[in-house]
């Protein structure tokens, strides 16, 4: 009997577009052949996956992996082993490096560092500046481009664009969505004696929820004025959740699992700065807004915004600690946790992390399981108990504010394009990384 496919994943129950089911998904050439029922003996390998639920590859649309230039924290290898380990079959990477992303030389040279060097695939977004603004419109239809990334508040690195008038230039050139760190600089230098030496609680006292909202309302007004699309990410007040559920013709948004699940002062009392990311953890009120923003829909994304410090950074004392923490490893089994709480479905959990993506950013042949894409896949165990440990962590960082957590619902397999990267805690394939395609970058 010839051989139809190569790869078959049997009696795994899908979770897709059209409901969830158990169902058999052939693939061949890194692409979904069919969805139903085959023979064991019409394929290459046949994986069992009974019991368990195959999920759309998850895409976590904000990564930090400092490289090039930060390497002693992360590199394209590590975070992407790191993803890899977690279930996430593709990531888009922030330019906040060393030379910064924002010319066609240093993004190009970070597409042929990260090709089939990363173990998932991949895309880099492009740092829009007063500088580069005329070549914007060219950088960001470059292959394996997310699209323009702009600080409008300062963050870790010398990206920052605090002004109107500037931010008004960059958006009237571009045609895609443009993402946004939406902190207002003007605030945060004016709050800057709020901080508490020692104290990282005093972290979201400095950069407070005006902060956060004045910028995204300033963001969508410019947007509302040159016509474009804007995408706020880590959303991190009530505010700004009931301000854009009122601007998505313009405005989409992102969350994360940490402004999620911790909460402040609690984590700030438990971790100390490990616990000290921008935009800040708040209290718990702002927590439950952005739940209520998922409940309504008006969230579009989740994103970790994995931003590893080395652990010797992170003991410097508040404020001279460096903000961020892991996350691209434990987005997956934190959020199953809540979907295992019954805080969030199965469903708006891949709405939230490959549908969505792919709906925002026009990404080709992702972001389902149909006949035609990318055999990308995110294989869990709902019912598995596990507990987050440093030790799991992949990340050159070494370190998780998860650390000793138990969750229900664990990430067993990662397939990226029909090749099976990890499976039940080990990497069992080599990288084999490449560029995701958009619908707005394709070229012959």
């Amino acid at each position: 009997m010839s051989l139809t496919y190569d790869v078959i994943l049997k009696s795994g129950t899908v979770v897709n577009q059209d409901g969830t089911g158990v169902r058999d998904i052939a693939v061949t050439n890194g692409r979904v052949a069919a969805i139903g029922s085959f023979a064991p003996g019409s394929a290459a390998e046949v994986i069992d996956c009974k019991g368990l639920h195959i999920l759309p590859g998850v895409i976590d649309t904000q990564v930090h992996f400092r490289e090039p230039g930060l390497t002693h924290k992360e590199d394209l290898e590590t975070g992407s082993r790191s993803a890899a380990m977690g279930g996430v079959t593709a990531v888009f990477e922030m330019p906040n490096t060393d030379p910064l992303t924002v010319t066609e030389q240093t993004f190009s040279a970070k597409v042929k560092r990260g090709r089939h060097r990363m173990h998932c695939d991949f895309a880099f977004f492009i740092g829009g500046t007063r500088d580069n603004v005329e070549e914007l419109p060219e950088l960001e239809r470059a292959p394996g481009c997310a699209g323009v990334k702009v600080f409008i508040g300062s963050s870790t690195g010398a990206l920052l664009v605090e002004d109107d008038e500037s931010l008004r230039q960059i958006l009237q050139v571009i045609r895609r969505r443009a993402a946004f760190h939406a902190e207002d600089e003007y605030r945060l230098n004016e709050r800057k004696g709020l901080r508490i030496e020692g104290d990282p609680r005093s972290h979201p006292v400095w950069r407070d929820e005006p902060a956060a909202l004045v910028a995204t309302q300033r963001l969508v007004k410019l947007a509302q004025e040159t016509g474009k699309r804007i995408h706020v990410l880590h959303i991190s007040t009530k505010q700004e959740i009931e301000f854009l559920r009122d601007h998505k013709d313009v405005a989409s948004c992102e969350v994360t699992p940490h402004h999620l699940t911790l909460v402040a002062p609690d984590c700030y009392e438990r971790l100390g700065t490990r616990a000290q990311m921008n935009p800040p953890v708040r209290s718990a009120d702002h927590r439950e807004g952005i739940w209520y923003g998922i409940e309504q829909g008006i969230v579009d994304v989740l994103g970790s915004d994995h931003a590893p410090h080395t652990l010797q950074e992170k003991a410097k004392p508040y404020p001279a600690s460096p903000s961020g923490m892991t996350g691209v490893q434990t987005l997956v089994p934190v959020m199953l946790n809540h979907v295992s709480a019954g805080r969030l479905s199965l469903a708006r959990f891949v709405d939230l992390t490959s549908a969505g993506p792919a709906r925002l950013f026009n990404i080709a042949c992702k972001g389902r399981i149909a006949a035609g894409y990318d055999a990308d896949f995110t294989v869990v165990d709902l019912k598995r108990s596990e507990t987050i440990t440093d030790e799991w962590v992949a990340s050159r960082a070494g370190w998780t504010p998860y650390h000793g957590v138990r969750v229900i619902g664990w990430p067993v397999g990662t397939f990226v394009r029909g090749k099976r990267v990890m499976w039940q805690g080990e990497l069992v394939a080599a990288s084999i990384g490449e560029p995701v395609r958009f619908l707005e970058t394709l070229r012959a």
